[in-house]
């Protein structure tokens, strides 16, 4: 009997039997515009949005880096799906879109459908919290081109936005406020240095006083999508631009906003850096512009304004720390 598909590694069985179990959780995503199930060669996502003059597409794709070898470390890998879908959900909302589906890659060498299904699952509850549809995917296994139990995924992203409702930063003047929304840690960004710092001197398990958890959990807290609290501010024309803080830092990405001769003006000293972010820096003997070049430091989004919509921003933002770290001035 000659060799089968199988027999060089490559399960179609295992594939189609983790796919038929989610498939019930995965149409819990969906919603009325939704045309299609999972399993064909494409997504059908209906057009027509009678509540928008001029719809505008917004797509992106991305992934989650070196933060996987986390999930890995700590066999953990129910919140690293969240992180994707969150951090592309941020990247669209940067131009004032909001999302409507979202497209999954999953890649390992041999398929454990406990893994996959944990990681897949991490998709759905995000879509969910953002009201986005799951609405098709690619499950692809490559014997002997990654570790076993290791797996890589990306995400494709695709929002709408009206088109007098686009934010691209051509808005911005001199004198505008920067206004920096709390993150949790590292979000999705900055692993490679941290986990080349901080895997040296401690166990992946190990409790960390100045964190208040273990390595391991502070290293997958999961990236916020701020969605929920900055879509009602684009919607009520209070932002001039919207920056999501990724590699590159504050100064790296909010600077792609920028035009005419602009630039940022930032007050490092407006907030303080969460523990982790002191204990890379200690640990790995990092100069500060290194770290503010590499790292959010606690800032995970960074919101532009006229000086006469500050407060009111701050208010409604509440609940994500807030605070003005800046402004724009001329060079």
């Amino acid at each position: 009997m000659g060799i089968t598909y199988k027999d060089s590694g490559v399960d179609i069985e295992a594939a189609d039997k983790l796919i038929s179990k989610l498939k019930p959780m995965i149409r819990t995503t969906f919603n009325d515009k939704v045309l299609s199930d999972i399993g064909l060669f494409g997504g059908f996502y209906e057009a027509n949005f009678d509540n928008i003059n001029e719809p505008v597409l917004v797509a992106s794709v991305d992934g989650v880096g070196t933060k996987l070898k986390i999930a890995f470390l700590m066999n953990k890998h129910d919140t690293i799906g969240q992180c994707l879908v969150n951090h592309c959900v941020n990247d669209i909302l940067t131009c004032g879109a909001k999302p409507l589906f979202f497209l999954d890659y999953f890649a390992t060498g041999k398929l454990n459908n406990g893994i996959a299904e944990s990681v897949i699952k991490g998709f759905i509850e995000a879509c969910k919290a953002n009201d986005c549809s799951l609405i098709g995917g690619e499950t692809a296994e490559m014997p002997s081109f990654y570790k076993d139990n290791e797996y890589d995924i990306s995400g494709t992203i695709v929002g709408i936005v009206e088109k007098e409702k686009i934010i691209d930063g051509s808005g911005i003047k001199a004198g505008d406020v920067l206004i920096g929304l709390k993150s949790n840690g590292l979000h999705t960004n900055g692993y490679s240095i941290a986990n080349k710092v901080l895997l040296q001197r401690f166990k992946i398990d190990e409790y960390i006083p100045d964190l208040s958890t273990t390595l391991g959990e502070a290293l997958l807290s999961i990236h916020i999508s701020y969605l929920r609290v900055v879509h009602p501010l684009i919607k009520r024309n209070l932002l001039t631009g919207i920056s999501h803080i990724t590699g590159g830092g504050i100064v790296g990405n909010t600077k792609r906003l920028l035009r005419n001769k602009l630039q940022l003006k930032v007050d490092w000293n407006a907030w303080e850096w969460l523990p982790i972010f002191k204990l890379i820096q200690s640990i790995g003997n990092i100069e500060v512009e290194e770290m503010r070049k590499v790292f959010n430091l606690g800032i995970g989004m960074v919101l532009i304004s006229r000086p006469a919509n500050v407060n009111n921003i701050l208010t409604i933002c509440k609940d994500y720390s807030p605070v003005a770290i800046g402004e724009i001035v001329n060079q």
